[in-house]
């Protein structure tokens, strides 16, 4: 591997020698006025003067790639990062198995990277509006800070697939980079393109739910694209997923904690049934109930990104040596999927069951079952938190067919439990399912803002270690008067 130094005497911080290219320096230079309105405009609300301590990267040496400052949001380096090249890397599936990878696009699969591109571009500018409204809700100044944390590298993460429209996709591509600080998450004229982007973060719990769930399917993705031939995407992508690692601790850890303090509010109190809502609720910490609410919510929609679990667009891009597989290289087979098999769960004629597919049409299906199993190990370890302090409970992923918009399930009424079950059934049942309205009234009357160092809300638990290991009093973010 060879590791580019990142060169910060641009106005664009970048490893991609910009100095050199001229043409694509100045499409980003151009773009980069825009991209500031977005973010004074739908970037966090009401912090903008605010100083936060962050991390930027300085580099992409694994060894040590970023360092950690006070900085005000709209100063911050968003860079062109890409992950050190490979010398000698070959395509690793499809088609071109074992043929050197693209340094450019082969023009019969330009439009379908330039989907992908944008496509997983969308998502991050979507997430930051999602999310803007957070901050006066705070309920700490580590959970703040880590909030914009995640909001700077997603805005990041728009830089690097700009960059790649910028670069490689010539007048579509720059048409396409202004068309991401166009749409809105939300907006009834022009959503984002995937619908867990347009729905709304109204609270915390919300946030972290999302940062477990719905980040974790972006780390599939990008682990997909890292595979890809186009090694510039690949190398785009594996940085990103450095980035990424920290949003998903965000959420795991946000809810672990929003776990333990209940758990422990509980034991104070001498309650045992976890079901005694009220009571846990009048504690000022949220049920564990509820929380299994907002996590068949965030998991089930988070699902539906991956598509139809059966494919031909997914074969296709498969097939072209454009995305792979979840962790690809380690994969036992011929990387070329033509006579392969894998099960896919179905619902036909009333039944719910599983069938052998052509595993490159099943690709979607695959990569889902991949998330699944990534999701349980949080699950797993959330658990633990409630049995080592002695609650009785514990976390369940819904089954794959439970309130599902897209795919095989869409038109099925499915239980948590994986009962097919009636209309008159889903009406009654689905208040002890999903969140309700009372349920979301609850969750946002906790949510008062703590701004004094060192403080917490009463229904989180402080973290075990500080970001950049600072001691639990660490002003993490100061506050603009």
């Amino acid at each position: 591997m060879t590791i580019d130094a990142v060169d910060y005497t641009t106005k664009i911080p970048n490893n991609v020698n910009l100095a050199e290219d001229r043409r694509v320096l100045r499409a980003l230079e151009s773009w980069h006025p825009g991209y500031i309105d977005w973010w004074k405009d739908m970037g966090p609300e009401g912090f903008q003067e605010s100083l936060v301590y962050l991390r930027t990267a300085i580099s992409v040496d694994p060894k040590g790639w970023a360092k950690f400052d006070y900085v005000k949001m709209p100063d911050y380096r968003w860079g062109i990062l890409l992950a050190p090249k490979e010398e000698g890397r070959t395509i690793p599936f499809g088609r071109h198995y074992g043929e050197p990878a693209w340094q450019d696009i082969p023009g019969e699969y330009r439009a379908m990277l330039r989907r992908l591109v944008v496509i997983q571009g969308d998502t991050e500018p979507a997430s930051v509006e999602q999310q803007r409204h957070l901050g006066k809700t705070a309920p700490s100044l580590y959970d703040l800070r880590n909030v914009f944390q995640v909001n700077v590298e997603e805005g990041r993460h728009l830089w690097a697939m700009v960059y790649l429209l910028q670069k490689y996709f010539g007048r579509d591509g720059r048409e396409e980079a202004a068309e991401l600080l166009q749409r809105r998450s939300g907006d009834a004229d022009k959503p984002r393109m995937l619908g867990a982007f347009n729905e709304t973060t109204p609270d915390w719990l919300s946030f972290h739910m999302f940062t477990f769930f719905t980040d974790r399917d972006g780390k599939m993705q990008l682990e997909s694209l890292a595979q890809s031939g186009f090694d510039p995407l690949s190398r785009t992508c594996r940085f990103m997923l450095t980035e990424e690692a920290h949003h998903m601790f965000v959420g795991e850890t946000g809810v672990g904690r929003t776990i333990q303090r209940t758990c422990e509010a509980m034991k104070t109190a001498g309650i045992e049934d976890p079901n005694e809502i009220s009571k846990i609720r009048d504690l000022g910490v949220i049920d564990l109930p509820t929380m299994q609410k907002k996590l068949n919510l965030h998991y089930t929609l988070s699902l539906d990104l991956f598509g139809s679990e059966v494919s031909t667009n997914a074969a296709n891009t498969f097939t072209a040596g454009v995305k792979g597989r979840f962790a690809e290289t380690k994969i036992d087979d011929d990387h070329r999927l033509e006579n392969a098999t894998y099960p896919v769960l179905k619902f036909i004629n009333g039944e719910i069951k599983r069938v052998d597919e052509p595993a490159l049409t099943a690709i979607n299906m695959r990569l889902r079952d991949d998330y699944t199993t990534d999701c349980q190990r949080g699950l797993d370890r959330w658990n633990k938190i409630i049995e080592k302090i002695g609650v009785g409970f514990k976390f369940e992923l819904p089954h794959v067919g439970f309130h599902r918009q897209i795919g095989e399930f869409k038109e099925a009424k499915i239980s948590p439990k994986g009962e097919l079950i009636d209309d008159a059934t889903w009406n009654r049942d689905k208040g002890q399912w999903l969140p309700s309205k009372d349920d979301g009234d609850f969750i946002g009357s906790l949510m008062q803002p703590v701004t004094e160092p060192g403080k917490f809300a009463s229904w989180i638990a402080p973290p075990r270690v500080g970001i950049d290991n600072k001691p639990g009093d660490f002003e993490y973010v100061r506050i603009a008067a």
